[in-house]
């Protein structure tokens, strides 16, 4: 727990799940606590996350995270991220598809025009619009009002 200018921050395990919490006040153990849900644009977030704690703190499963990127939105994120590294220490798109693809899936012509090649310089801009700030629409996903 720590003390930040807006209030208190806190870290509750139960189980196997760490659920964020804030208050304004400090905590006081036996205190009863109400979730204050704001009718903004993250409602939808907070209410599943108030959901999650009151079901562990009631010995039930919390269930499923908010949200979990699929597999391959996983691998292409780790994919992005290597290919940055790659470009950031001077790597060449060919350099960085063999990398990441193979040298035996790299031609040895028509590398300009080759569909890896279009991928990698897609992978490399990935990863720096991430570099860039990018990386905090996957912590705040399916905001409709952005």
């Amino acid at each position: 727990m720590r003390r930040a200018v807006d209030g208190w921050h806190a870290v509750l395990r139960i189980g196997a799940v760490d659920h964020r919490v804030w208050s304004k006040e400090p905590p006081a153990l036996g205190a009863p606590y109400a979730a204050e849900l704001p009718f903004d644009g993250d409602f939808d977030a907070r209410a599943f996350a108030a959901r999650r704690l009151w079901r562990a703190m009631n010995g039930r499963a919390p269930g499923p995270a908010f949200h979990q990127l699929s597999k391959q939105r996983r691998e292409r994120l780790s994919a992005a991220i290597r290919a940055l590294d790659a470009h950031s220490a001077g790597g060449s798109y060919r350099v960085i598809a063999e990398a990441l693809f193979g040298k035996k899936r790299i031609p040895d012509r028509a590398w300009k025009t080759h569909d890896l090649r279009n991928r990698t310089v897609r992978l490399v801009q990935g990863g720096l619009a991430l570099m860039r700030g990018g990386y905090r629409k996957l912590l705040r996903p399916g905001r409709r009002d952005e």
